[in-house]
């Protein structure tokens, strides 16, 4: 079956498609997940981006969605085609700010309607690029807006490919060369301002300073996470850029040692919070809260109680609310920023929220709106507030009639050969005695498992009622932990870490959770390297399905759009023969590797492009090692698009059941 290239007539096909109709609801109109949520001024309200199902052999489209946080009540805001996304109200709540591509597909405009969700929608004129943040100024006067180039780089979490460059489409004879000089003025991020009251939008001029991130520093300047280059490997020595709006010089406020993201000042813009951390991804980004004081220029870092910190926002001049990791809790605080009293609201291993890592928006009054989740917990809507988890809506669509598997899961703990502890968690079905277990890597390798929605989780939730556990390992360098326990990954990435994963298979495997001869390992990104290095490390693994993969760190370096994050994280240098970059390359050690091994990979993918894969697979079959390769035309980093999702998701499940049966 999986050498075919259709399965869609398979049994195991129609059963992994019946899952994903039962999560996703497909044609019945519901909105069945969310994301970017916000808080309208007055605290009666949220907005969000909602996601719904057309159909499951389609990409899902978005809506804005507003629901009244006393009676539940949710309603839409009406698109006639496309998607709307990433919902913000002006700071006096009259206005309603999202991003729709309504107009063309696949290029975002601003638009605004009133701020009930109510009325006529009016686009903003055209950019120069694709708009991928907005924020309101503080006077409500003007929106600001970080626009993306036509062909940008985009993150890993964004996909690793280039943003929408339909834009630039010119009919050309079919062999026309494409051009690539490095530098194209095209690549870079800029920054644009919307002014309400003419309607007009200009863009800044910040010539040779590429703006990753920016918010509001009072109503007069712009606080920009920026770089010198519009690569995305420059994102690793970003620093923050104040740029005013009198056309003064921009000047550097911060420098960081490791990296920085989530930008966010005061109202006033007296102080700017900020964290730094250390980060493999663009965009995920957990560690330390700093508090930039702009007048003196000076950053302090408040004590969050052991929280890597991952979303910030201002309730009001004086609070700052925080959420973020610790360990393997969600965590909820708020800073004093007068007094520099730190509290923490709320703490749980039951749920987690945000997509990548956790986010909330703060209610005016105190506590905050989070989109809440667990493993066998749909999203929600829900509010915090005085230490109390109150759902509002649940995005729940699973028919409550329908037996449902008893599969629960839980975290698990174990000592990595140096005594450190790790943290993880496990899926599994309730029946007695080892099991085949499925070891799944995250990304990053700063990163880390939580316990999040089943629909997040590929095929866990299948494997689990054939009877597979899944472990979700969070060895060295994932985040939760501190910046200090972070850092213990970069420049070792492929060392220690190895270990970490196969002590907690060992432990499983003490504990009679897990069964020594039926074991699988699979991950993407990382993940997906990691799954390609334990094989040639260790024998143990009866299959292997990397995503994803890095198996050549040289050709890596040489093909990536990130080539700053293997000399990071492996501590080495592409130049130097037979140092990390050979050691460290699974390719290289296939000689003494056996597992029966299934690469997904997407031709589109530029954080690890598909000839990573193509290495890895042709170095496999070159030593008589079964190996399929599967490459998804359309896919970029991962495969995350429908209906890709179901065919990888058959695979995926069909090869582990098909290596770790009795």
């Amino acid at each position: 079956m999986l050498t075919e290239r259709d399965i869609r007539r398979t049994a195991l096909y129609a059963e992994v498609q019946g899952y994903f109709h039962s999560i996703n609801a497909p044609g019945n109109d519901k909105i069945v997940d969310a994301d970017d949520i916000t808080v309208s001024p007055d605290g009666s309200r949220v907005a969000f981006t909602g996601i719904l199902h057309q159909d499951i052999t389609l990409a899902p489209v978005t809506r804005v969605c507003v629901v009244e946080l006393r009676s539940g009540v949710m309603i839409r805001l009406v698109a006639p085609s496309g998607s709307d996304r990433l919902p913000r109200w002006s700071p006096d709540g009259a206005s309603l700010a999202f991003l729709s591509d309504r107009e063309q597909a696949g290029y975002l405009k601003l638009c605004l309607c009133r701020g009930d969700g109510g009325g006529p929608v009016h686009s903003a004129p055209k950019v120069d690029g694709v708009i991928e943040a907005i924020h309101w100024s503080p006077d409500a006067q003007h929106v600001l807006l970080v626009v993306a180039g036509f062909g940008a780089d985009a993150a890993g979490c964004q996909g690793g490919a280039t943003v929408y460059d339909g834009q630039n489409a010119v009919e050309l004879p079919a062999w026309a060369p494409v051009v690539d000089t490095g530098d194209a003025a095209n690549l870079w991020r800029r920054l644009y301002l919307y002014h309400v009251a003419t309607d007009q939008v200009r863009m800044l001029d910040t010539p040779g300073i590429n703006c990753w991130e920016a918010t509001w520093l009072g109503n007069k300047q712009i606080a920009v996470v920026s770089s010198t280059s519009h690569s995305e490997g420059s994102w690793y020595r970003s620093v923050i850029r104040c740029i005013a709006l009198d056309g003064a010089p921009p000047r550097v406020l911060y420098e960081p040692t490791d990296q920085i993201g989530v930008p966010a000042a005061a109202p006033s813009g007296r102080t700017l919070a900020l964290l730094e951390a250390v980060c493999s991804d663009r965009m995920i980004v957990a560690g330390n809260l700093l508090l930039i004081d702009d007048a003196r220029g000076v950053a302090e870092r408040v004590n969050t109680g052991s929280v890597d910190v991952t979303h910030i926002a201002w309730r009001d001049e004086r609070h700052l609310m925080f959420v973020g990791h610790r360990g393997l809790e969600t965590v909820v605080g708020e800073v004093d920023t007068d007094s520099g009293l730190v509290t923490e609201q709320w703490a749980s291993l039951e749920r987690t929220f945000g997509r990548w890592y956790p986010t909330m928006w703060p209610l005016p009054g105190g506590g905050c709106a989070v989109i809440g989740e667990g493993y066998d917990i749909a999203p929600e809507i829900a509010v915090i507030q005085q230490r109390r988890y109150q759902v509002v809506t649940s995005l729940d669509v699973r028919d409550a009639r329908e037996d449902k598997p008893e599969i629960k899961i839980t975290p698990v703990y174990w000592r990595a050969r140096d005594g450190l502890e790790m943290q993880g968690w496990i899926v599994r079905p309730q029946i007695e005695g080892p099991l085949p277990l499925v070891m799944d890597i995250h990304g990053g390798p700063v990163w880390s498992c939580r316990n999040r929605w089943q629909g997040r989780l590929r095929g866990t939730h299948v494997l689990a009622r054939h009877g597979v556990a899944v472990f979700y390992p969070n060895p060295r360098g994932s985040g939760g932990r501190g910046l200090e326990f972070a850092r213990l990954v970069v420049g070792d990435m492929g060392g220690e870490d190895t270990y970490d994963y196969l002590t907690g298979i060992d432990s499983l495997v003490e504990r009679g959770m897990a069964d020594p001869k039926r074991l699988g390992v699979t991950g993407i990104s990382y993940g997906g390297f990691m799954s390609a290095w334990l094989i040639t490390q260790d024998p143990r693994f009866a299959a292997a399905a990397p995503i994803s993969c890095v198996a050549d760190w040289y050709s890596q370096h040489r093909t990536s759009q990130i080539p700053y994050f293997d000399e990071l994280f492996l501590g080495g240098s592409a130049l130097e023969p037979g140092g990390k970059f050979f050691q460290r390359s699974p390719v290289m050690h296939v000689r003494q590797t056996r597992t029966p091994t299934l690469q997904l990979t997407g031709a589109l993918d530029q954080n690890t492009p598909p000839t990573q894969a193509l290495e890895f697979h042709r170095s496999l079959l070159e030593q008589g090692v079964q190996s399929i390769l599967l490459t998804y035309p359309t896919a970029g980093h991962g495969i995350r698009g429908y209906p890709e999702v179901i065919d990888a998701t058959t695979r995926y499940v069909g090869w582990f059941l098909q290596h770790l049966a009795r």
